[in-house]
């Protein structure tokens, strides 16, 4: 799951990413606040007051997210999200003002299903604070999203109309101001110790070249206005393209030259030549509080490091079974080595690649009926990752529809250097991002139309990259893996995953450095070396985010038998996974009680 930093800055730290800073508590729901206002006064009306006025501002001082959504307006499609340091403070104390109001809120006058929308809604902002204080706002740009890579951003917005494209031109006219604010954040950054891992921010450069042309209509920014709708016409097409020349020609190419000498001369070289939040201005606190965040649990960096160790012994034990199965003679090592040069396991070209992530796609798709009742309306499409951002970015990731449904869910797919793209990894890596995976999961979430909009496009990411994990599994009851090959594949994505909690603790509060962390997951899993080397960077940029994976899937595993044990003949797949999808992204401990709640409902039926 990917979503560009500069979509989003507001109301949370990322999009789509864990919102609460603590172990959700059962009791915490029904526990009553404080009781100030008036019994005479209608809670719902206070707290919907509160959910619509806030939404509004998240839309607002969103702007770039409110259009990836479809929910833009002019105004919204024309701006980008201010990330001036003024603006920053003020959005902070704008949560702080909401928070108090949000207290003030008789809890025990809401319903049940309010009291945890109000619950939720109050971690939101209680982690937006908490979060504030380690500054991570001073470090705008990583080598997946950035002011580099704002080009792409028309690849998720309509462009079909006069209107479309005008609001999208006075959108670029404001790039310059935007790289300047991001560098701004950048120098109090180095005037404050806030700064990123050198290692990561020397792929910067080769992206900010691509921005640096000789001529506007060599530049990404102009592919828009090179094919633009023949629904448009001529005169139209061509007063379109002669302003985005004159926009890109005048005002971002000179404003990216600019942010190069900035970046080259004077970031660069003071970039930390360390790995880890540790070794940040507070940094171990700081990335306490991102392993509450992104997990929604009270587990340490330590014991989540031991869970990561026992997961990869685990998944080396089912690995070993098979390489016995396939009767390969020679070491782990040795077989890795196999798996990774010979030709058999990868396309030749990226065409082959991406014929054959659709055929599998195409595959999966009928097979989902046994496993689910409900099924989303919206569909998803095939995209390659695009060439600017391939060779720096992971093997996949998904971004979900348009809320207005001008956009479909898509599964992007990366072709860059086809043969470091092994065939064994295909069938998983669809499941997960795809179907039954991110798109089954957020499309559903999307269309809860009794939630609150922050339930049906935010969420937890324990919750939406655990539900990944855990359909990777279900691809045994849709028929994949069948291929021992492909059953490796399924399990070296598993121990990715149990790996990921090992390196991530390691790098960020016990002091591993970059090539501790690739040479141990090279140690212990099949992906190769260009994949290993561009997730560690990812978890060195991203700290604490990848420990969602792991933590979220082994709870809806456990779960799983658990209503399997309670309920014996009485359970339904189905019916486990409705209720399991039907309250959207929520924190871990909701989650359980949900499920407990269903088994007793399940065991008192006749």
């Amino acid at each position: 799951m990917r979503i560009n930093i500069i979509l989003s800055m507001a109301f949370t730290v990322l999009v789509l990413t864990a919102c609460a800073g603590h172990k959700v508590k059962t009791e915490d729901l029904n526990k009553p606040k404080n009781t100030a206002i008036s019994s005479n006064v209608d809670a719902h009306q206070q707290l919907q007051q509160i959910f619509d006025d806030e939404w509004q501002y998240f839309l607002d001082t969103s702007p770039a997210y409110a259009s990836y959504l479809g929910l833009g307006n002019d105004q919204q499609n024309s701006r980008w999200q201010d990330m001036s340091l003024s603006a920053i403070k003020a959005e902070d104390t704008h949560n702080r003002n909401v928070l108090k109001k949000l207290t003030t809120i008789d809890l025990k006058a809401l319903s049940p299903s309010e009291q945890t929308n109000y619950q939720l809604f109050k971690w939101q902002l209680e982690m937006a604070i908490d979060e504030h204080q380690f500054k991570s706002y001073l470090i705008p740009i990583d080598q997946s999203q950035g002011i580099q890579t704002l080009d792409d951003m028309a690849n998720f917005i309509p462009l079909a109309t006069v209107a479309d494209y005008e609001n999208w031109l006075t959108r670029l006219t404001k790039i310059p101001t935007l790289i300047s604010q991001s560098q701004k954040l950048m120098e109090v950054g180095i005037s404050e110790g806030v700064m990123p891992s050198r290692d990561t921010m020397l792929r910067i450069p080769a992206q900010i070249q691509k921005q640096l042309v000789d001529a506007p209509e060599e530049s990404l920014f102009y592919q828009p206005f090179a094919n633009i709708s023949d629904t448009i016409s001529v005169a139209e097409q061509k007063r379109l393209q002669q302003q985005a020349a004159s926009v890109i020609g005048e005002k971002i190419i000179p404003a990216f030259y600019e942010f190069n000498q900035f970046f080259v001369n004077k970031y660069l070289p003071a970039t930390r030549t360390s790995h880890g939040l540790w070794d940040t201005p507070n940094g171990k606190a700081a990335y306490e509080q991102k392993v509450r965040y992104f997990t929604t649990t009270d587990l340490t960096p330590d014991e989540i490091h031991q869970i990561g160790l026992d997961e990869v012994a685990r998944n080396r034990a089912e690995m070993d079974k098979v390489i016995e199965e396939v009767g390969f003679d020679g070491t782990f090592e040795e077989f890795i080595t196999f798996l990774r040069t010979d030709p058999q396991f990868y396309y030749e070209t990226p065409e082959e690649l991406f014929d054959a992530y659709l055929a599998i796609s195409k595959r999966i798709d009928p097979e989902l009926v046994k496993l689910f009742g409900k099924l989303p309306r919206m569909p998803y499409g095939l995209k390659a990752i695009p060439d600017a951002v391939a060779p720096d970015s992971t093997t996949a990731y998904y971004n979900t529809p348009a809320a207005d449904g001008s956009r479909a869910g898509y599964y992007y797919v990366n072709l860059y250097q086809p043969e470091t793209r092994p065939k064994y990894e295909m069938e998983v890596l669809s499941v997960h991002e795809a179907v039954p995976g991110h798109h089954l999961q957020l499309a559903l979430q999307m269309e809860l139309d009794d939630m609150p909009n922050f339930r049906r496009f935010l969420g937890f990411t324990v919750f939406v990259e655990g539900w990944g994990l855990y359909s990777e599994r279900l691809g045994y009851d849709l028929g994949l893996y069948k291929d021992p090959y492909s059953r490796f594949g399924q399990l070296t994505y598993d121990m990715w995953r149990s790996i990921r909690l090992v390196v991530d603790t390691g790098i960020h509060y016990k002091g591993w450095t970059r090539q501790q962390a690739i040479d141990y997951f090279k140690a212990n899993a099949a992906k190769s070396e260009e994949d290993i080397i561009n997730e560690i960077d990812r978890y060195i940029s991203w700290p604490g985010q990848a420990l969602a994976y792991k933590i979220g899937q082994l709870k809806m595993l456990e779960l799983r038998e658990r209503a399997k044990s309670k309920l014996g003949d009485k359970f339904d797949i189905k019916a486990f996974h409705d209720t399991l999808l039907g309250s959207g992204s929520i924190p871990l401990s909701v989650l359980e009680e949900n499920i407990d709640n269903w088994i007793e409902s399940v065991k008192s039926s006749k």
